[in-house]
């Protein structure tokens, strides 16, 4: 049992054998009413959790709240890769638009194609509403750069405004820590300043 358990906390991004033992031994000496609640926060989240009918992130409800919220700009979508995105993005506390959430990015060699990604959905999404603005904020990698560049293609046809979000170098950094492709990203990003 004690090694099941070890493997279950293994199936974690970031948790590797070390310390998924110390989770484990934690639990079982020190803290078993804690190890019941987690279980049963397990169960019932992999139970009731499921994707938004509208913008695919997670949600206890078949609409999400962001979805759900007519106070939100319709007009704005922002494209992201995970749900921890909305979350990193809501936030900051300044956008005020929808999303659409890929659940990942196009990687061929991994059979992750436009379907896997939801991109007929997000296409009739740009069909059926009044978009005038989507903003791609995938990740800074090739896979994330590869993939808004398809999107954008695929927006173009709509003839709807497509930003991407800026890169580069972030508060309270220093230029000489910056790596040479922040850099570039930051100076071909620049704008105007006031």
């Amino acid at each position: 049992m004690i090694e099941t358990l070890n493997k279950a906390f293994c199936a974690l991004p970031g948790v590797g054998n070390k310390t998924a033992q110390r989770f484990v031994y934690h639990l079982l000496e020190r803290n078993r009413e804690g190890g019941f609640e987690l279980a049963k926060a397990l169960v019932d989240a992999m139970e009731h959790v499921k994707h938004c009918s509208s913008c695919r992130t997670l949600s206890e409800k078949n609409i999400c709240n962001i979805c759900a919220n007519d106070v939100r700009d319709n007009s704005q979508l922002c494209i992201v890769e995970t749900p921890t995105d909305i979350h990193a993005i809501e936030q900051s506390g300044v956008y005020k638009g929808k999303y659409f959430v890929l659940s990942g990015y196009l990687s061929p060699i991994d059979g992750i194609g436009a379907a896997e990604l939801g991109l007929d959905e997000l296409e009739q999404k740009l069909k059926d509403q009044n978009v005038e603005e989507v903003i791609l904020a995938t990740n800074a990698t090739v896979e994330g750069e590869v993939t808004a560049h398809y999107i954008s293609n695929m927006v173009k046809q709509f003839d709807i405004k497509i930003t991407r979000i800026a890169h580069g170098i972030p508060i309270g950094g220093e230029l000489e820590y910056a790596d040479i492709n922040t850099i570039a990203h930051a100076l071909s990003g620049r704008k105007s300043y006031n």
